[in-house]
């Protein structure tokens, strides 16, 4: 295998880790057990390390080691601030790009969730279906430098996913309803309606978000 691929490989190892929270946040990690978990040498995950840390997953402190960054309270504002910044302006330049049968899939899905159905019992299900919901809209930009930066907002917004848990069964009927607000102007071309509905959307998920935030201080890896 090349030194690249290694690198990747490595990379995508601790990322997942990171993200999964099988490396907790706060946790400290140590270059030699890495190397020996991941059956691999010093380069690659020196060079992962390296990535992880330019993207805000990891930070390296001195004479202490390599820390699994914590998310704060003011990271996750700064992940809604730059949402609600960029996912409603790609819906208004570019919304005429988004896939037609794309939208027409999320409102079956998003209209037909009853109680009984899989988004209530599996929430790594409905998390996944949020996320390709939100991706659809990202994607639909054609604008290589702003995907870039948006992904790593994505990345720590997928982290506090997997820190925060179940999400209430109320929160999940909102955001059904929610989506098919965004949706239908969208289907009617009506993308000033439909931005403006999706910033409505944004500023419910930070208010359920921060709810969470004040009931779970000291735990689960977020910090003041």
């Amino acid at each position: 295998m090349s030194k690249t691929s290694l690198k990747t490989v490595a990379y995508n190892a601790i990322r997942d880790n990171i993200i999964s929270c099988e490396y907790a946040p706060g946790t400290f990690l140590n270059e030699e057990i890495l190397t020996a978990e991941l059956n691999l040498s010093r380069t690659p995950v020196r060079d992962a390390i390296g990535r992880l840390e330019q993207e805000g997953l990891l930070e390296i402190r001195p004479k202490k080691g390599i820390m699994v960054r914590p998310l704060s309270i003011d990271d996750i504002n700064m992940i809604f601030e730059v949402r609600n910044l960029y996912e409603p302006y790609i819906l208004l330049h570019y919304g005429q790009l988004l896939p037609k049968d794309k939208l027409r899939e999320f409102y079956n899905i998003f209209s037909t969730q009853g109680r009984d159905s899989e988004c209530f019992q599996n929430n790594d299900y409905f998390y996944q279906l949020d996320a390709d919901f939100h991706a659809m809209i990202v994607n639909a930009c054609p604008n290589i430098y702003l995907r870039q930066n948006y992904d790593r907002i994505h990345t720590q917004n997928e982290r506090f996913r997997y820190m925060t848990g179940d999400v209430s069964n109320n929160r999940l009927e909102d955001t059904f309803k929610e989506h098919l607000d965004i949706i239908r102007p969208c289907m009617q071309n009506d993308w000033n309606l439909a931005a403006e509905k999706l910033i409505y959307h944004l500023e419910e998920s930070k208010k359920a978000s921060f709810q969470f935030i004040f009931n779970s201080l000291g735990k689960n890896g977020i910090e003041l």
